[in-house]
């Protein structure tokens, strides 16, 4: 079995180690903001993010998921792209998901329960799918973007890099989303979005 540490102990980290367990051995957790020897649920806190390469090299861990939510996306993305081609990043699928074969996915996946992506999508590196999402064909979701709970993309679509879509929000057919845009709970994106920022409403509009 894998052994896996995780970037993050706070609230996304421990959804994924509670996931994980059902295909990994879950060793412990990397935060600054922890105390190294606390416990979590019995997952230790093994050290700062300082400590990931002694301990890699160590043979603590043998690949690696990172726990950090959409209100960070800077260190997300940052720490990532650190250890991206140093330490292997794990796919945390839950068995509840159902990913096409035909499909294409980066490294550092999580994929939380009830998620449908359907034939020939992609994932990119550190996208998050939270539970019940449903990508439809030949749709791509590009690098550390965050999808809450629900979100619904059409085919054909295309949601940029580290955008964070809120829950329940629909996607039709056919759309383009540019890099770092955010929506609220519940848009329905009807047109391409060409400029980053805050869309909500039905249809989305910009709002800052």
């Amino acid at each position: 079995m894998k052994r896996l540490a995780i970037i993050g102990a706070g609230d996304l980290g421990q959804l994924i180690a509670h996931m994980a367990q059902e295909t990994y051995e879950v060793v412990g957790y990397f935060d600054d903001t922890k105390t190294v020897g606390e416990h979590i649920d019995g997952i230790p806190v093994l050290g700062g993010v300082s400590a990931l390469d002694a301990s890699f090299q160590e043979g603590l861990f043998n690949s690696l998921s990172v726990g950090i939510g959409y209100k960070h996306f800077g260190f997300r993305k940052m720490i990532f792209d650190r250890y991206l081609n140093h330490i292997p990043f794990a796919n945390v699928i839950h068995s509840t998901a159902y990913i096409d074969a035909s499909c294409t996915l980066g490294e550092g996946i999580v994929v939380f329960p009830g998620c449908v992506v359907d034939q020939y999508a992609q994932l990119e590196n550190n996208v998050l799918l939270n539970s019940g999402c449903t990508i439809a064909h030949h749709s791509r979701v590009k690098e550390h973007s965050f999808l809450s709970p629900r979100v619904a993309i059409a085919g054909f679509v295309t949601v940029g890099a580290c955008c964070n879509l809120g829950i329940n929000t629909s996607v039709i057919d056919n759309i383009q989303i540019c890099d770092y845009v955010q929506t609220g709970g519940g848009a329905v994106v009807v047109n391409d979005i060409e400029n980053s920022g805050l869309y909500v409403g039905i249809p989305a509009k910009f709002k800052r």
